[in-house]
């Protein structure tokens, strides 16, 4: 076996899929995306190898190491190498020519992280290579009435619609908290600076995939004091943003209902969250009723970091109980160290 190490050039995806077959994990099905020519807008290096038999050059393996705009504190690293090449040193290899490349990132950044379902060889590879968890992450679906449905002031339709409200994506206040909340669970990789903008684009709009959402507020307050009639809003303590397909939005009535979820009864993709500024016990109590109400008639789908402090308090029982399920794997975000 003769290895050569070149740049990547067009065509290589097709080639090496050929080799490679159908993505082991989730993880290796996105970073694949990832495989490009290096350029420096985005700043990116890629590498190939090839097994040269015969005078013919066949790429077998290839790897990747480029920023991020989100969370630039780190670059993104990915490497894969063909079932029939692996323990040879490829990876290895591979991976020390772009840890050089990485020294001379523009940034300045040069600590690597990457993502791994446990018990892979991928997750043994990043193990040996001396990155370690910096986080655990878990998709879950919630079963549809998987919480009591919560009630609000004196149990009147018109105090829950005071707390309960469909609120525009493009909404400034949702896209405040939706940062504020972004940020403080990703203390442990920092997102950097997230503009009202850049909130909309990864998360509100179109583009993102984002399709409507719902909020939930605190009780109506007094603008004037003590004595003086409730008119102004309550704060906004939690939100749920859903991304679902061909089914209801989030606070779309079905069957006269508050729900959401697909026409096929798949859970629907919702990114549930609250303000970061509430008390762990005020942040549980308003993710557990938003939660309530948006998995009251249809199954729902979370993303949940163990760094969700609330959302693990209120997600973690029902996992016990069987009144949720996790979907596929855990994944892990590794890194090297600081």
């Amino acid at each position: 076996m003769a290895i050569a190490y070149r740049q990547w050039c067009e065509g290589d995806d097709l080639a090496l899929l050929e080799m490679w077959g159908g993505p082991e994990t989730d993880q290796a099905r996105q970073f694949r995306g990832t495989l490009a020519p290096s350029g420096n807008a985005p700043w990116r290096r890629c590498i190939v190898a090839e097994d040269v038999v015969d005078g013919a050059a066949i790429p077998v393996a290839a790897g990747v190491v480029h920023e991020a705009s989100l969370h630039p504190e780190r670059l993104w690293v990915y490497v894969e190498v063909a079932r029939d090449h692996r323990r040879a040193g490829i990876g290895s290899t591979l991976l020390a020519m772009l840890r050089h490349e990485a020294e001379h990132s523009p940034s300045g950044v040069s600590r690597l992280r990457t993502k791994v379902e446990p018990g892979t060889p991928g997750a043994a590879f990043a193990e040996a290579a001396g990155l370690a968890p910096i986080q655990r992450s878990r998709l879950v679906v919630v079963d549809p009435g998987a919480l009591k449905l919560p009630v609000f002031g004196d149990g009147s339709e018109a105090a829950a619609s005071d707390q309960v409200e469909d609120l525009a994506t493009g909404s400034v206040e949702l896209s405040g908290v939706v940062g504020r909340y972004y940020t403080a669970v990703h203390d442990w990789d920092s997102p950097g600076e997230l503009s009202i903008a850049a909130v909309q684009r990864l998360f509100l709009d179109e583009l993102s995939g984002a399709h409507g959402a719902i909020v939930l507020r605190a009780p109506k307050a007094s603008a004037f004091g003590a004595g003086v009639p409730a008119s102004k809003k309550g704060r906004l303590q939690a939100f749920a943003v859903s991304y679902a397909q061909g089914g209801p939005e989030l606070g779309e009535p079905a069957d006269g209902s508050r729900g959401h979820g697909t026409k096929a009864g798949q859970p629907s993709d919702v990114f549930l969250g609250h303000e970061p500024e509430l008390s762990a016990v005020d942040a549980r109590a308003a993710v557990r009723d938003l939660l309530a109400l948006i998995a009251y008639q249809y199954p729902v789908l979370l993303e949940l970091d163990d760094s969700m402090a609330a959302l693990r308090a209120v997600v973690e029982p029902l996992l016990a109980a069987g009144k949720a399920r996790q979907a596929g794997a855990d994944t892990l975000v590794v890194s090297d160290p600081a």
